[in-house]
């Protein structure tokens, strides 16, 4: 049997992946999976308060806006999703239950309760393939003019998580790979701006590595994720602040 796929996207939501600095000369790309809250027309608010749909259940608050920063700085290629994570979170596979989470933290999904296998297959093709795919076509062509990819990916966190405070202020995070993570800590550890930690405030563990396996470590490519605590973010200073040091730790990181 052939399952429907109907198209969720309408024309007015647009393209659900964003790519800026195409041919950006450094050889990172940073990808962030978690960039907005927008939700497509067809699902409404998904049965949530506007107080959740702003929240980081919704969204990596200032995560893009930090990317965007480091983008800039090293000239760097940057690819992002247009779309909320309630819809199809980017940086998980489609048989992983927090692709399309029915609860997330405190708060309950009424849209995302008893999808059928038509509705996350709709899901899976209207967002995590293309924007997968989209990553994929730019290490190729990258691949092919002879240019190397460090794949880095971008995200931030809540500062309390059910109910306990969080005190780290910066995640380098890896997986099997941890040769950029490394690097990036020991430059951390030269000029402690934040407090930085291995694979936290999540890790491998978790689940979080999805992007970095799909695309860094089945291409043996260099790759980290890199995670900072919202409330640092939360401004345009402070996402100007982050994006440079963060930006810094990563050429320093890649030039030793």
């Amino acid at each position: 049997m052939v399952l429907a796929r109907p198209n969720i996207l309408s024309e007015a939501d647009g393209d659900c992946v964003g790519i800026e600095r195409v041919d950006g000369r450094s050889p990172v790309m940073l990808i962030c999976e978690h960039a907005s809250n927008r939700l497509p027309a067809k699902f409404g608010d998904l049965g949530l308060s506007k107080e959740a749909l702003s929240s980081h259940i919704a969204w990596d608050p200032g995560a893009l806006s930090v990317a965007r920063g480091i983008s800039e700085g090293l000239d760097a290629t940057l690819v992002y999703q247009r779309f909320s994570r309630l819809i199809y979170d980017c940086n998980r596979p489609p048989s992983s239950p927090g692709a399309m989470p029915e609860a997330s933290e405190i708060y309950v999904i009424p849209g995302n309760k008893d999808l059928t296998a038509e509705e996350r297959l709709a899901r899976t093709d209207a967002l995590y393939v293309p924007f997968h795919d989209a990553i994929r076509g730019l290490i190729r062509d990258r691949r092919a003019k002879g240019r190397d990819s460090v794949v880095v990916t971008m995200h931030s966190f809540t500062p309390v998580y059910h109910g306990r405070e969080r005190l780290v202020e910066l995640g380098i995070l890896h997986d099997e790979d941890s040769w950029l993570a490394d690097r990036m800590l020991d430059e951390a550890a030269k000029a402690p701006l934040y407090r930085t930690e291995r694979n936290q405030p999540y890790g491998p563990e978790d689940g979080v590595t999805h992007t970095l396996i799909l695309h860094g470590l089945s291409n043996g490519l260099r790759n980290v994720m890199i995670e900072v605590r919202n409330d640092l973010i939360a401004d345009d200073v402070g996402q100007g602040v982050v994006a440079d040091y963060i930006k810094g730790l990563l050429q320093q990181s890649l030039d030793a």
